[in-house]
């Protein structure tokens, strides 16, 4: 065995576990890693200086082109049984924090996700794939990655096993942080915020004078406090959240994620290109 073969086979299982989470078929994976190890042959691999991270890009590109190939023709995966944490290996405890996000339900719940998203949360969340190199891979910025991992996360941790939404419930609790912030009732924000909530802004809403990041339910009950004057409460692409406008122009949207009726992290997204990919529902 060569060099360069015994590398990528030591790299095999992870490149499949990789594929398996994000295509949802062990078939298909197989397909992907076959073509990784082929295009790896046809390289100079003497001009690959991080192996690893070069066979995680291959893989994750051909994976990203057949989502994007599936969700164009609205296929399913071949597999009867999406693949279960166990299965993939690289990091039980990890993937054990995920909760609800991984196991038998992970391949329904990604399919509500477009490719990016879907390619974006698993590369993070699953296998720990730093934000800037994600962000080649899809050709963004790091910074949209991790609002696209964070929309992604928050679409996934609050729908049911069956892909579904439970609207009402996230509705009450955002509805009750708004209202909460706007009459300055600082009891009832921290009775709606999870312990270690987070908020962040993108660039541009933090050019407008928010905080890039604010953590802990204290922090957070305590900058929002009276605010929220001029919030309104809406669905953002079929999810709770909060959008502040201008002469009907959406300016910022508040992404809210929301686990067991607490808010576990608020994203504040400006950014005008994100912001015209939203679909706007006022409540």
């Amino acid at each position: 065995m060569d060099a360069i073969t015994e590398r990528f086979e030591a790299e095999r299982d992870r490149l499949h576990a990789v594929a398996r989470q994000l295509l949802g078929s062990a078939a298909d994976a197989d397909d992907v890693v076959q073509e990784a190890w082929l295009r790896l042959h046809r390289t100079d691999a003497g001009e690959i200086d991080n192996l690893s991270a070069w066979l995680t890009t291959v893989v994750s590109r051909l994976c990203l082109d057949q989502l994007r190939r599936r969700a164009a023709r609205r296929e399913d995966p071949l597999d009867e049984a999406p693949p279960r944490a166990d299965d993939t290996g690289p990091d039980p405890e990890r993937e054990a924090l995920l909760g609800d996000a991984v196991g038998p339900a992970l391949v329904v719940l990604l399919d509500s996700l477009r490719p990016v998203e879907r390619l974006s949360f698993v590369l993070h969340d699953v296998f720990a794939v730093p934000f800037d190199e994600i962000a080649e891979i899809v050709g963004r910025s790091p910074d949209a990655v991790r609002q696209l991992t964070s929309r992604a996360r928050r679409r996934v941790q609050g729908r049911r096993p069956d892909g579904s939404i439970d609207v009402a419930r996230q509705q009450r609790v955002v509805k009750a942080f708004l209202e909460a912030s706007r009459h300055g009732r600082f009891d009832d924000l921290l009775a709606v915020l999870a312990p270690d909530v987070v908020v962040r802004a993108d660039a541009v809403a933090a050019a407008m004078g928010a905080e890039v990041e604010i953590r802990t339910a204290q922090a957070v009950a305590t900058a929002y406090n009276g605010r929220a004057k001029a919030l309104r409460l809406a669905l953002l692409d079929g999810v709770p959240g909060g959008v502040w406008a201008v002469a009907g122009e959406v300016k910022v949207a508040f992404e809210f994620t929301v686990v067991d009726d607490r808010i576990t992290e608020l994203v504040l997204v400006a950014d005008p290109e994100r912001l015209a990919t939203l679909e706007v529902d006022y409540l």
